[in-house]
């Protein structure tokens, strides 16, 4: 064998011994984005992957709705405008045993507008559904499940315990997105630390 060949034959090996530490490197990158995704979206990423048939579709899905959501300016309540969400929620249950079918409609409709003084935009149900799963993934699923309990409800087709069962899906979401603006205190310039020292 000449020089020629072993160079080649070192050459070929090179490049072979690149390539699969190329694909490794990417296979364990996948790994790590499947797990971060799965971490991050909990049953979510399940009921997605289940939806679109793939995996691979389903991560591009949630890293999309991940890439969208970040472009929102999601802001948290003053606490006056929460507590104002909270008394009207209150009411809203407590008109439950008079009017279920009423209340359901209303908890729906107050959701949708905590989410848009929140900064959600208000697209049609899946939109805002994958919207808020980006951020509270643990009740993303009580979304759909009062939604879905809504729509038979419209048809007239709901009981009045899967009616009672969709405002306590409504009040998990509305639990979540009642976030609070909690006012930082101010800092001390260091100079003051120093004199009340």
């Amino acid at each position: 064998m000449n020089t020629t060949d072993v160079w080649t034959w070192v050459v070929i090996g090179g490049a072979v011994l690149l390539a699969v530490l190329g694909l490794a490197t990417w296979l364990s990158y996948q790994k790590k984005q499947s797990n971060r995704l799965k971490s991050r979206f909990g049953t979510e990423y399940d009921r997605t992957v289940t939806e679109l048939k793939s995996r691979t579709r389903a991560e591009s899905n949630l890293k999309e709705r991940e890439k969208r959501v970040r472009t929102f300016e999601i802001v948290p309540l003053e606490a006056t405008e929460a507590a104002r969400f909270v008394l009207a929620w209150k009411t809203l249950q407590g008109s439950f045993v008079d009017n279920p079918r009423g209340v359901v409609v209303q908890a729906d409709q107050l959701v949708r507008e905590l989410m848009l003084k929140r900064g959600y935009p208000m697209g049609d149900f899946e939109r805002r559904a994958a919207d808020i799963s980006v951020d509270h993934p643990q009740v993303v699923h009580n979304y759909r499940a009062a939604q879905a309990i809504a729509l038979r409800d419209e048809r007239g087709e709901a009981s009045t315990e899967e009616q009672r069962n969709a405002v306590v899906h409504f009040r998990a979401l509305f639990n979540e997105l009642l976030s609070i603006n909690q006012a930082k205190p101010e800092a001390i310039p260091s100079r003051e630390v120093e004199m009340q020292a």
